[in-house]
């Protein structure tokens, strides 16, 4: 059976939160207190109408299509689950409906994203609380917290989805991909493919090594720089067997610490891989 771009990064979204252990977030064998497992299968159920836009070759804007994802998968009572995973794959799915999924297609399509991408950007916002950094003093009328208000100010400077996302490099790794070359997507895909065994087992291990790579940005935002640096070493530490996986995932969601950025580009890379040929 052949699955459709679509049914592809849905299934993908499933994988991520269906991998264990995947330290502090929610994951099969871990709920938070007010997040759990069953909202990550509803918010993918809930995200399919667009990412079938996103997977159409002549469908909307990406942006567009992006927060009509983000709506659906809002229609359930956790909150926000996907939200960065959504906004990753959008042009990685999109790439994959004309044809190619690769960096340099999905840069393409970043670089190529105009005024309406963003104003759907801004108004998924609208769905969900979403954890974000302070703007800059000089950017506050495109505060995305402003949701749907935020339009007039991007409108009137002109500013594409990219643009955007490319003012928020310094603290927001999801940004970055956006803007570099999805390389740490790219990274994570091909580590899938190189393992053997279960998806999800794979996904674990490459999970525990991105995060015990760089600091996540998620984790900076919500609990700052210093915390970061910490889960990253204690990842480091479950990576090389001085600690237990199992264990540090029990006292990270025990602390209140979710390393979600980390869990979206584990959803990007395992589109990708799946893309590529990845056998579930």
């Amino acid at each position: 059976m052949t699955r459709t771009i679509a049914q592809q990064a849905q299934l993908a979204l499933l994988l991520e939160v269906a991998t264990t252990p995947k330290p502090g977030n929610v994951d099969r064998r871990h709920d938070h207190e007010d997040l759990r497992f069953e909202h990550f299968l509803a918010g993918a159920a809930g995200a399919n109408d667009g990412l079938r836009a996103l997977a159409d070759p002549d469908g909307p804007p990406i942006g567009v299509a992006f927060e009509r994802a983000v709506e659906g998968m809002s229609d359930q009572s956790g909150g926000n689950t996907q939200f960065g995973g959504l906004l990753l794959l959008a042009p990685l799915v999109r790439a994959g409906a004309l044809g190619e999924v690769t960096s340099e297609r999905a840069r393409r399509i970043a670089e190529g994203t105009g005024v309406e991408d963003a104003v759907g950007f801004y108004r998924a916002f609208e769905h969900v609380d979403v954890a974000v950094a302070d703007p800059p003093e000089d950017m506050d009328a495109l505060d995305v917290r402003h949701g749907s208000d935020a339009v007039p100010a991007v409108r009137e400077r002109g500013l594409s989805l990219y643009d955007v996302l490319e003012r928020s490099t310094d603290h927001d790794e999801i940004a970055r991909e956006w803007t570099g070359s999805f390389e740490r997507t790219f990274d994570a895909a091909a580590a899938i493919e190189e393992r053997d065994g279960p998806v999800t087992d794979r996904a674990g291990d490459v999970f525990l090594d991105m995060l015990a790579a760089d600091p996540d940005t998620f984790v900076a935002i919500n609990h700052g720089a210093e915390v970061a640096e910490d889960v990253r070493e204690r990842a480091a530490a479950a990576r090389d067997g001085h600690i237990d996986a199992d264990d540090l995932a029990d006292e990270l969601v025990e602390e209140g610490i979710n390393p979600g950025t980390t869990a979206d580009l584990l959803a990007g890379g395992l589109f990708v891989a799946l893309y590529r040929g990845v056998d579930v």
